[in-house]
């Protein structure tokens, strides 16, 4: 799947979700495409709809998060799931990696669960 991106992309959301659910699993590939509110026939997700209710509640701070102190994470392990988010949101360029290696990671897929391909844990269960 080939997806345009750029300054010259003239959507207000053209994101390309590139999902891996075990190492050396084969790779799964969504696109979200969106323009005033609402998702395009472009848009390849299971429930675009649901993916853009968590851009507008989670998106500014997921993929461009203010500088802050360090983070303390809990040292649990969710899973193997690895999710690259590629492409221009309210045109800003995107480039956003996502896995649940630790308490932090798991909750940020969990908030943008359903633009990673599902509502639990893209294709596979939490």
């Amino acid at each position: 799947m080939t997806a345009t991106h750029g300054a010259d992309s003239p959507h207000d959301v053209d994101l390309t979700i590139t999902l891996t659910e075990a190492p050396g699993a084969p790779e799964v590939s969504f696109r979200l495409v969106a323009d005033d509110g609402g998702a395009s026939a472009a848009s390849t997700l299971p429930d675009p709809a649901a993916a853009l209710e968590a851009l507008r509640q989670h998106g500014e701070e997921i993929f461009f998060p203010l500088p802050g102190p360090p983070r303390l994470c809990t040292q649990q392990y969710g899973g193997p799931q690895v999710a690259v988010v590629t492409g221009r949101y309210l045109g800003r360029d995107v480039r956003s990696e996502f896995s649940r290696t630790d308490g932090c990671e798991i909750a940020r897929w969990r908030a943008m669960a359903p633009l990673l391909g599902g509502t639990a844990g893209s294709t596979g269960a939490i």
